[in-house]
């Protein structure tokens, strides 16, 4: 196995907008930062996203820029398809041991023409758009990806060895095997995201084998301009939907599923993708079933108000079940809240479900830091200093530390970014005062013997 040494200044852990956020403002002061993203691109989850809410700009509009500005910057080293196995303390730096995958391509001839793509016979399902879409065995993770290299799924590709022949470059490389990556940094910045809940979490919204419940990331892929179908239909039998349904706190303030915390951006998101289906879809019915409304952010109030005036729905309900009929139409069973708990049966065409958001990984796994109890890493003054862990040069970012929406996670990346600068100018500083000691002593030593 081949093993690389890496120095640099900070480590981030993850190249999602928080990562990468903390890492252009770190490379912007002229320190050197390596960020590591276990994906074969970096962007995380925002990249995905059709629109931002309260303004419905353009979420790829906002992140490709910062994506593209991190590939170019001559302080920024970034690691795609790379997972962290362990990080120590080791003196005055951090060391890190990390595992890159093979993509078996080489990236540095890989040329991104897509070629390989295009003659592979194998189709399966496309993670970047929910399972949606179909991708190739050997593929290029989306339009945008960074870096805009192929990547081979050992696991369906057949070795029928057409991609090998129809690469210009000879880039494809069936016996790349996996590499050791050490890492020396002075700071580590956590900003390991989040994943939501699986549909099936929950059996009552569950029923076995349906199609048309979606999650809320699958919904932000049908609407998004390049998705999977170029317009919202229902997977099942590709119809146009009629009414569509939402399903708020379908994971969160569940007790029974171990989370008991409040997402804090299901509601939004929410009421921006209800928005985005009454312009794409105008003679569809929408409908929001909702406890609470939480709009906690500047601007999100009257957001809420504008969905209500455009005619969304919005039922204060609890969704006991969701069960399927044999033409794939939808019924849930929903408690109203507002008229004595009176209960209803209401068809709908497509049901989307608000799931809870949960840690994208555990980081206790590999970087001595204590978690809250809901599962993510734990800040040690939340309230005046949110990026500080309880290890000294480890810092958080972003939904690392808990549900936050876009504003906040980019908002707490730049005080991560602050905070671990501030660790580094100390060390530098306290590096300059011991040199200056043993310089003065060692003159001191030498005067003495000369007189």
């Amino acid at each position: 196995m081949n093993t690389q040494t890496i120095q640099c200044d900070a480590l981030v852990v993850g190249g999602g907008i928080g990562g990468l956020t903390s890492a252009l403002e770190l490379a912007d002061q002229g320190y050197q930062v390596a960020v590591v993203e276990r994906e074969a691109s970096i962007g995380g989850v925002m990249i995905a996203l059709s629109k931002v809410f309260p303004t419905l700009d353009c979420a790829s509009c906002i992140t490709t820029p910062r994506m593209a500005a991190a590939a170019h910057h001559p302080n920024i080293e970034i690691l795609t398809c790379t997972e962290v196995k362990s990080i120590t303390r080791d003196g005055r730096l951090f060391a890190a041991n990390l595992m890159k995958k093979p993509r078996y391509v080489d990236e540095k001839l890989c040329i991104g023409c897509r070629q390989c793509e295009y003659v592979c016979p194998v189709d399966v399902p496309h993670e970047f758009e929910g399972g949606l879409g179909a991708r190739k065995a050997i593929y290029v993770p989306f339009a945008t990806a960074i870096p805009q290299k192929a990547v081979l799924d050992a696991e369906n590709c057949m070795l029928c060895g057409s991609c090998e022949k129809v690469c210009p470059s000879q880039a494809v490389d069936y016996f790349q095997r996996p590499e050791e990556i050490k890492v020396q940094a002075k700071s580590v910045v956590l900003a390991t995201g989040f994943q939501l809940l699986p549909k099936d979490s929950k059996k009552e919204y569950s029923p076995p084998g349906s199609l048309n419940i979606l999650s809320a990331l699958q919904m932000e892929r049908l609407l998004s301009p390049h998705g999977p179908y170029g317009r919202v239909i229902r997977p099942s039998d590709g119809k146009v939907p009629d009414s569509i349904a939402y399903v708020q706190c379908a994971g969160s303030r569940d007790k029974s599923l171990g989370i008991p915390y409040c997402s804090r951006v299901c509601c939004m998101y929410a009421i921006k993708q209800a928005m985005l289906l009454s312009g794409a879809l105008p003679l569809a019915d929408v409908t929001i079933y909702y406890m609470d409304i939480r709009a906690f952010g500047k601007g999100y109030e009257e957001f809420y108000e504008n969905a209500k005036a455009m005619g969304i729905q919005f039922v204060k309900a609890k969704v006991a079940r969701i069960a399927e009929d044999e033409e794939h139409n939808l019924n849930v069973r929903v408690e109203l809240m507002e008229e004595d708990g009176r209960v209803e049966e209401r068809a709908h065409d497509l049901v989307v479900l608000s799931l809870g958001m949960v840690p994208g990984c555990n980081p206790e796994e590999f970087v001595p830091v204590m978690r809250d109890d809901d599962g993510f890493v734990k800040c040690a003054s939340p309230k005046t200093a949110p990026a500080l862990t309880d290890q000294p040069g480890i810092l958080v970012a972003g939904t690392a530390a808990g549900p936050k929406d876009i504003v906040d996670t980019i908002a707490k990346a730049g005080a991560a970014a602050m905070e671990a600068a501030n660790y580094m100018r100390g060390l530098e500083l306290d590096l300059s005062a011991v040199t200056e000691a043993v310089t003065g002593e060692e003159e001191r030593a030498a005067e003495r013997a000369a007189s």
